[in-house]
């Protein structure tokens, strides 16, 4: 019994991989290559300021610190402008573009100030892609796959960040602690997830996602019709029940609240079971 479960568990994992968009697979490999890029550089990058060009820790801790900071920074234009633009993809490519060509700068720095400058357009463009990216991946996504589709893309992007420290090792083994090969190797998985979100990714047509988005709106109008109703009807009856109290009162007849309908006297006899 324990094996057909997880034989109707496994099935069912492979038929959701299947059925995840071609789309959200590309932008995990893209994931994957950048990651695998930076991390090959990175790994190495403190190791080579330090005994390569002389840098010092506080050097080390600005770079990092600036560069991290302004990633962060970005972020928060870069989903504002996705939606204000409406070409995610566009985005994204923008960013990934700019991480892929800040890449040639490390093995070619001579001084700290460009390996400064590189780290600081790489998070420039960390920060432009993050939001688009994720946005876009919502736009080519059915709802029922949504978790699928996202655990995809991060499961694959935290493979990259494992497998490119791991090839640096190696290739500095193989190269005798060779840092320019290295950097110029983390060239190519860079190139290679820009053309990857290029060539699969798709992004919908604005018209579908302001349709998606129309329905969405529609599938709620009823719900509000109906609240809207029933603020009618408490309105009217509360009008009602006034109206009804104040001729009493006209007519000389004590304003006593359980003289009129049972509709006005539903809320005191409601209001008097609370008070006891």
């Amino acid at each position: 019994m324990a094996e057909g479960k997880a034989a109707r568990a496994a099935r069912l994992d492979l038929a959701t991989l299947r059925a995840i968009p071609r789309g959200v697979w590309g932008v995990g490999l893209v994931s994957l290559f950048m990651d695998m890029s930076s991390e090959m550089i990175h790994a190495l990058l403190p190791v080579y300021l330090v005994t390569v060009l002389g840098a010092s820790a506080l050097s080390v801790g600005l770079i990092e610190g600036v560069a991290e900071a302004t990633a962060s920074i970005v972020k928060v234009f870069s989903g504002a402008l996705s939606d204000w633009f409406g070409r995610r993809k566009a985005l994204a490519v923008i960013g990934y573009g700019l991480a892929a060509l800040s890449k040639p700068v490390f093995p070619l720095a001579g001084n700290v100030l460009w390996i400064f400058l590189a780290r600081f357009a790489d998070r420039i463009g960390k920060g432009i892609r993050g939001a688009p990216r994720d946005a876009l991946m919502a736009d080519i996504t059915p709802r029922y796959l949504i978790g699928a589709a996202y655990g995809l893309r991060q499961a694959l992007d935290t493979l990259g960040a494992v497998l490119g420290p791991l090839i640096a090792m190696a290739l500095m083994w193989l190269t005798a602690a060779n840092f320019t090969f290295v950097f110029w190797a983390a060239v190519v998985p860079a190139l290679a997830a820009v053309v990857l979100l290029v060539v699969l990714v798709r992004e919908p047509a604005r018209a579908s996602r302001v349709h998606s988005g129309a329905s969405r709106l529609d599938e709620t109008e009823p719900v509000r019709a109906r609240a809207s109703d029933r603020r009618r009807r408490s309105t009217g009856s509360t009008a009602s029940c006034a109206r009804e109290s104040t001729s009493a009162t006209g007519r000389g007849r004590p304003l006593d609240p359980t003289i009129g309908s049972d509709r006005c006297r539903e809320p005191t006899r409601r209001a008097g079971g609370r008070a006891t």
